[in-house]
Parts: structure tokens; C-alpha cells; sequence
């Protein structure tokens, strides 16, 4: 079967390798469609840790089940239609016994097993970190398997903030492939939504996804202060940063009102090094900051459900084969593809 494979850093060769086949509680796969994800450029480029060469790529994905391992048949049957991913982290395997998955977070399971490797033909997962997809979802809604859910989980965070349905919070990246999905998620539990992004194009894509005020990066500080004292929006309570840039964090920070919360979420390269936080002002102020690193089974479930009724929808930018996954890299790394790229494989 044909498989991305990272053979040296920087560039993915399309290889020939052998078909797996599954374990105890295993199920293959048949991967339809993938999704290009921004952490696929750091992975590629080793920007966040050094990963021995060759190695393989790719952790979200739509496909049909063709064959159960031992134990499989307890979760799914032949022929159902599944995503699979969960972001990776943890997307592969977690114990479900320790404090962590007991408290709905497996992806800090110290047994957790990353998923990695589905731009390929076929794919061997876990039974139990499989989706069942409805007929309203396409193959082309493959992205929910990781920009989704990485961005429902950090907005569900929220309330556990205090901050609920009718607060205004911004997001940082609104037009990426986290941030598009964002916007929508934020809109349907019920927030208002400032979405930041930059350039014309971006933020026009971002106003059709339902953000209330859209403002370019390079104005949004003197713009959201304005509108604020205007009456036109409320304060910030909360920034969501889905871009990759440690920018995107100072931003955030700057945007909040006292006693606001910023969500960490998009991972730039290690490169560019930290973000600064004054004590003084940040104590004075009560700010807050959490993160969020993917989501868990049952928000997979969640939000399949939204998505399914119509509330969340896919914006597909780039649709290519898997023998052009270099091209879509670089055009997504140059911020060309706006919303998500995906690979159709079958």
C-alpha cells in the first residue's frame, strides 16, 4: 500500500510499504480522506522535537472499517464508516484506570499512545478511539477529527471559567483550520465572537463563518478598545489563540478585560521562543491562563452531533492527492489555504 513517509527532515516521499494487519481490539481501516494539519508542518520540519528518521505522518482521517482484530467486534462492525485521530495525542491508545482519563483527559494518560501515520492506504487503530460517522457527515468533514475537536474542547473550557453563553471572547487565527471551526462552535454554545485574523480576505471568510466584529491582527488591540468604549461590543473575557505564533499569545493577552482567561492552544515552533508575562499587571489584573492539548473521546462524539445538525460546518480550501502533500504543505505554511486542505486517498 502507499504511505507518506518523513524519510529525511523537511520532505515526505510516498512509499510503498506493507499492509497492516490488526491486533487484539484492533480494527483496519481503509483511510477515504485525511486532513493536512499545521502541526504536520512542525512535525515534518522537526520544530518541536527531534524525531528519528523515517517516520510516518498524518492523524486525522475518515475511513470504512474492512477487518477486525480479536476483541474489535464489541465496538464496531465491518463496513461502518469512522474517524479517527483525536488530534494524535492519545488518539492511538489510553489506560482509562488513571487520575487523568478518569478526569476525561487521556491525551496526559502517562500510558497514552500517539496516533501518527493515516496519509496512507490503510491504516491499523484502536477499536475503542474510533467515531461511528452519520450519513450527514461527509468525507470531506474529515478535519473534525483534530482542528474540530482541539477547538471545541478549548472553548468547552470556558465555563469552567465562569465565562458562558452571551460573554464576548475573541479568537486568535479565526480564518485557520482551527479557527474557522472556532468561530462556528462559539457561535452555537451561545458566545459573542470577535475573530482576528489578518489581511481582507481572511477576515471576510471569518464574518461569513458568524463572527460578530472581524479585525485585522495589526489593528485589533486600538479596534477592540474602540468598539468597547463605542458600545458596539462588550469586553473581552476570554481570548482562544488557535494561530501557531507566539504573537498570537501576546495578543490574547492584551485583549482581555480584568479578570479574563487565555486559552493556549495553536504550538508555534520551539524557535520562536516564549511569550512574556509581567507579574505586576498580570496579578492586578487576575488574568487567568489554561490550555488545552486536543480533546477526548466523548467531545468527538459531541461535536459530531453539532456538526451532524448543521451548527458547525467544514470550509474545505485545498482538496489534493496524497502524491501532492509536499505542494499543500508549503501553501499552507505561507498561510495560502484558508480553512482546512484535505487529501483524498481513495
Amino acid at each position: 500500500m502507499r504511505a507518506a513517509i518523513v524519510e529525511e527532515i523537511g520532505r515526505i516521499s510516498i512509499k510503498e510499504v506493507p499492509k497492516p494487519t490488526p491486533g487484539h481490539e484492533e480494527v483496519l481501516v481503509k483511510i477515504l480522506t485525511v486532513g493536512v494539519c499545521h502541526s504536520d508542518i512542525h512535525m515534518v520540519k522537526n520544530d518541536w522535537v527531534k524525531v528519528p528518521t523515517p517516520f510516518p505522518l498524518g492523524h486525522e482521517a475518515i475511513g470504512i472499517v474492512e477487518d477486525l482484530g480479536p476483541g474489535a467486534e464489541k465496538y464496531v462492525k465491518k463496513g461502518e464508516r469512522v474517524i479517527l485521530g483525536l488530534g494524535g495525542t492519545a488518539g492511538a491508545y489510553w489506560c482509562g484506570a488513571c487520575e487523568h482519563c478518569l478526569a476525561g483527559k487521556p491525551m496526559l494518560c502517562a500510558h497514552r499512545k500517539q496516533l501518527q501515520g493515516v496519509f496512507a492506504e490503510y491504516f491499523v487503530v484502536w477499536a475503542k478511539a474510533l467515531v461511528i460517522l452519520p450519513d450527514e457527515i461527509g468525507n470531506n468533514d474529515v478535519p473534525l477529527a483534530c482542528a474540530g475537536l482541539t477547538a471545541y474542547s478549548a472553548i468547552k473550557k470556558l465555563s469552567k471559567f465562569g465565562i458562558h453563553a452571551g460573554k464576548t471572547i475573541a479568537i486568535i487565527g479565526a480564518a485557520g483550520g482551527l479557527g474557522h471551526y472556532g468561530v462556528q462552535i462559539a457561535k452555537a454554545l451561545g458566545y459573542k465572537v470577535i475573530g482576528v485574523d489578518i489581511g481582507p480576505e481572511k477576515l471576510e471568510f471569518t464574518k461569513k463563518m458568524g463572527a460578530d466584529v472581524v479585525v485585522d491582527v495589526n489593528e485589533a488591540v486600538k479596534t477592540v478598545r474602540k468598539k468597547f468604549k463605542l458600545g458596539l461590543i462588550k469586553d473581552v473575557s476570554a481570548s482562544v489563540v488557535l494561530a501557531s505564533k507566539v504573537a498570537g499569545f501576546e495578543l490574547g493577552l492584551q485583549l482581555l478585560r480584568r479578570g479574563g482567561v487565555l486559552v493556549a492552544v495553536g504550538l508555534p515552533a520551539l524557535s520562536e521562543g516564549s511569550f512574556s508575562v509581567n507579574p505586576f499587571g498580570f496579578i492586578l489584573r487576575g488574568l487567568h491562563i489554561t490550555s488545552c492539548l486536543v480533546g477526548n473521546i466523548e467531545e468527538m462524539r459531541e461535536l459530531i452531533q453539532l456538526a451532524a445538525e448543521g451548527k458547525v460546518k467544514t470550509h474545505i480550501g485545498r482538496i489534493a492527492k496524497l502524491s501532492e502533500i509536499n505542494e499543500v504543505l508549503e501553501e499552507l505554511e505561507q498561510g495560502k489555504i484558508v480553512g482546512r486542505a484535505i487529501l483524498e486517498i481513495q
